[in-house]
């Protein structure tokens, strides 16, 4: 079974918007640091691709890079898909419910009741025409809560929306978008099966694609910003090790068992 690395990409979407560069606004991770990959954390991040070969000499099977976007100071892409929509229909409920409490004495509803429970419903953020994986929502900020006005407020996150440079021209990863169970991303993701027989350094260019908030015709809009970042793979000429005992890959040692005396 070929082996999964997993890359997770952050993004500083807001600096990243009023820079319009994504140099100094990304910070790669991946799981293959024990293996050597290099700028783990930083923006120059190469990661080690191991395994061209078994003990025997034999070719070892290709590996699989998996990426994962998400935008810095965000809420984290981990929470359940339908967390949004939650809080929307959360908030709408209080709402109306002191809507309801405030009209209920025959006084009618003052305008400073009015203003605040307008700041409570917030405002809505239409999808762009071509975005991927947006939806129309309501803006929250970075806690997660609804809001109407100016200030930190939560991101949609980043899509990648191709994978070119390099690795690719050169046949060393075949990336592709594949669809998922996993809702995290709306079920779609960016993998890529690596070829493990030419060791070098090969760098890639990905194309992401994220979201500014702009105002339109009257009304918030995500318009789409197209910008790309650039990394790299290295493979090495060793063999598939056991990531415990550093030995070739097989059966785990056992310790030896002292002999039990036999039961009289």
């Amino acid at each position: 079974m070929a082996q999964q690395h997993g890359i997770i990409v952050l993004f500083d979407v807001e600096n990243a918007l009023r820079t319009r560069s994504l140099d100094g606004n990304t910070y790669w991770f991946d799981n293959m640091k024990l293996f050597g990959s290099a700028g783990v954390g930083t923006e120059q991040l190469v990661t080690i691709v191991p395994g061209t070969h078994f003990l025997d000499g034999s070719q070892a099977t290709e590996q699989v890079l998996n990426w994962l976007p998400a935008a810095l100071g965000s809420i984290p892409p981990t929470v359940p898909r339908n967390y949004l929509a939650e809080q929307e229909r959360a908030d709408d409920r209080r709402t109306l419910n002191e809507l309801a409490s405030l009209g209920g004495d025959g006084d009618g509803v003052s305008d400073a009741d009015l203003k605040r429970l307008q700041r409570r419903i917030g405002k809505r953020a239409s999808k762009p025409s071509g975005g991927r994986g947006l939806t129309a929502a309501k803006l929250l900020d970075v806690t997660g809560k609804t809001t109407s006005g100016p200030g930190a407020y939560n991101y949609p996150a980043p899509v990648i929306t191709d994978i070119t440079g390099e690795a690719v021209t050169e046949k060393i990863m075949y990336p592709a978008q594949y669809g998922s169970p996993d809702m995290i991303y709306d079920g779609w993701y960016w993998a890529a099966t690596v070829a493990t027989g030419r060791p070098g350094v090969y760098s890639y260019t990905m194309h992401i694609q994220l979201h500014e908030l702009v105002e339109r015709n009257d009304e918030l809009v995500w318009e789409s910003v197209e910008m790309t970042c650039k990394s790299s793979l290295k493979i090495i000429n060793d063999p598939k090790r056991n990531g415990f005992t550093g030995a070739g890959v097989g059966v785990l040692p056992l310790p030896a068992v002292p002999a039990v005396p036999a039961a009289r």
